[in-house]
């Protein structure tokens, strides 16, 4: 297989795949600049602040939760076009809704498309992409993450700029509304455009090849394989090798049971957790509170956050480069063992009051960096890797559920965890998933670099 003959095809179709987890990141990262508006305008507790912003998750829950048995049921393709459609209908939601009700309802609409897309993108790439370079294509997701993260920062810190501007007080009507009466709509509003991009680019995506063949559409899977590789002699073979892994297997919970598969199945739900539970998220949903805790004032923190997400743009390109080199195993053990050692030293700037200079935002943006090339990406390449054809897309919902369910904790008791425990022993406890993370890896992971779905479902089979 000669890469150049099927790369332009591979990349258009992969690219206009990870635009949903450019709306994924987003929509996770626009928080940051909304939070503190809102908390301001509706008065918000720090319970209610943590449910603006976990509504969103619990959206993602329950869109995992039906997504994974439909992907398996109905294909890759219609699940990403229902998570498009999703997408737009919470951000129009969120901009022009005016009751804070209503506007969390928009949120959780948002987080159902999020919850869908967290599992059939990497999925639906993985599923496309030959193994030499998979984990550098699952990885292209997470950077679509990324630069979700890092264009949700640019507009939040220029759309308060603009609306702090002479220029912004000028403007009138529905405009001055939207972009300086009200600026976190505008922050929303930011979120209707790829969303109908991405909806609109879906149509040039072909169905996953390997769901074609589980549904006995061969014809169509060798097809799309060929394009993909450049070769229908190459399609046949991998047609027929996917049918044999395939054969006498039941679609059915069990199977993650059998004593080959129960490590798989263990890594599946560990990582996710552990990924989560290291408070990323917490820094994005929360980074301008943080920092505010500081003494930094929020224009102030907004600008800063737009420095952390270039970081985590820049970053993950490491991961793309080194992923399918150094493998999985090597990248995630130093990723974690870097984000334990810097979210340590992120709560001693607290512990210790050193706030105001560069060490507590060198510290961040070590801990963003660790994230972004290693367990970031990683949980996603692996989870996308390691369950069988049959019901992979089953069992990536309970790896993605576990995600959220965390990820919703983490939302929740963050600002409660702040308040009560302070800052310096909220990161100290991240620091200590991270730890724990690594050492799960350690005992637990093998390499599947180079393997394709089919070699790695075989060595769980023997395995054990």
């Amino acid at each position: 297989m000669q890469k150049s003959k099927y790369s332009l095809y591979l990349i258009v179709i992969s690219v206009i795949a990870s635009l949903g987890g450019l709306l994924f990141g987003f929509d996770i990262a626009v928080i940051s600049g909304v939070l503190p508006l809102v908390q301001q305008q509706f008065s918000l507790s720090p319970a209610q602040e943590g449910w603006f912003v976990s509504s969103a998750l619990v959206g993602c829950i329950v869109g995992v939760a039906f997504s994974g048995e439909s992907g398996d049921r109905f294909g890759r393709k219609k699940m990403l076009v229902v998570s498009a459609v999703l997408f737009f209908l919470s951000a129009a939601g969120c901009t022009f809704f005016y009751e804070i009700s209503s506007i969390i309802i928009s949120r959780m609409v948002g987080g159902v498309g999020i919850g869908v897309a967290s599992i059939m993108v990497p999925l639906y790439i993985s599923e496309i992409a030959p193994a030499a370079i998979r984990g550098r294509l699952v990885t292209g997701y997470q950077l679509a993450i990324t630069i979700g993260i890092l264009l949700a920062y640019l507009a939040n810190a220029g759309l308060m700029n603009y609306a702090n501007s002479p220029g912004g007080e000028a403007s009138g009507g529905l405009f001055h509304w939207l972009y300086v009466e009200q600026v976190w709509r505008g922050m929303f509003s930011m979120f209707v455009i790829p969303s109908l991009l991405f909806l609109v680019g879906l149509i040039l995506v072909p169905e996953s090849p390997r769901w074609l063949v589980l549904k006995g559409d061969t014809r169509r899977a060798i097809d799309i394989l060929g394009k993909i590789s450049s070769s229908i002699p190459a399609a046949h073979a991998e047609v027929e090798t996917i049918q044999k892994s395939s054969e006498n297997r039941q679609a059915a919970y069990r199977e993650l049971w059998a004593p080959g598969m129960r490590k798989a199945l263990a890594l599946g739900l560990l990582l996710p957790l552990l990924s989560q539970l290291s408070g990323i998220n917490a820094i994005i949903y929360y980074g301008p509170t943080i920092l505010q805790h500081a003494g930094i004032p929020v224009s102030e923190s907004l600008s800063s956050q737009i420095l952390f997400g270039a970081g985590i743009v820049l970053f993950t390109f490491i991961a793309i480069w080194k992923v399918d080199h150094l493998g999985r195993r090597k990248l995630y053990l130093l990723g974690s063992a870097g984000a334990t050692i810097s979210l340590f030293l992120t709560g001693l700037c607290f512990y210790t009051g050193n706030t105001s200079g560069i060490w507590l935002f060198l510290c961040v943006l070590l801990f963003l960096a660790s994230f972004a090339f290693s367990i970031g990406p990683l949980k996603f390449v692996i989870a996308a890797e390691i369950f069988p054809n049959k019901i992979r897309g089953r069992a990536m919902a309970l790896s993605i559920m576990v995600m959220w369910i965390s990820d919703t904790i983490v939302g929740q008791i963050t600002p409660i965890a702040l308040r009560n425990w302070g800052t310096a022993a909220t990161f100290w406890m991240f620091a200590t998933f991270c730890l724990i993370g690594f050492i799960v890896v350690a005992k637990l992971l093998p390499e599947t670099k180079g393997r394709s779905l089919e070699q790695i479902e075989d060595f769980w089979k023997v395995a054990h």
